[in-house]
């Protein structure tokens, strides 16, 4: 699973992302442009409830349009991790989603699912159950 986030909607760095997971040899199996509301976006973060980023997470999660994917491949999850970079933009690899289009730890380009049992979870959330 993963959701193209606010700054990188409102950049227009939708269609680059995407190739790159494509590139990467995922399937697009569902793919959305929607608005979290505070209520859903606090709902879908809401392991992070309690931390002192929480609120500015949920504020900017749901400022703007965001595009959540249900991806597949061979080793998915690790793949995506991979490709993705680390939280922080300025401090993920050279080439990674994160370092060439986020710009802060919270305004990093992407969410992405850190298990199967996350992404088979968040894949209900944004697409239904029988997703």
């Amino acid at each position: 699973m993963l959701i193209i986030k606010p700054d990188a909607v409102s950049r227009n760095a939708i269609g680059a992302i995407l190739k790159r997971v494509e590139d990467k040899g995922f399937k697009i199996r569902q793919m959305r442009m929607t608005r979290f509301t505070r209520e859903e976006a606090t709902r879908f973060y809401a392991v992070h409830e309690g931390q002192p980023f929480f609120d500015g997470l949920i504020d900017f999660m749901s400022s703007g349009p965001v595009v959540p994917l249900a991806l597949e491949r061979v080793d998915a999850v690790s793949t995506l991790r991979q490709i993705i970079g680390l939280t922080d933009s300025a401090k993920a690899a050279e080439g990674t989603i994160r370092r060439d289009f986020g710009t802060t730890v919270q305004r990093n380009a992407v969410h992405a699912s850190d298990s199967s049992e996350t992404a088979t979870w968040e894949i209900a959330f944004f697409f239904g159950e029988n997703a």
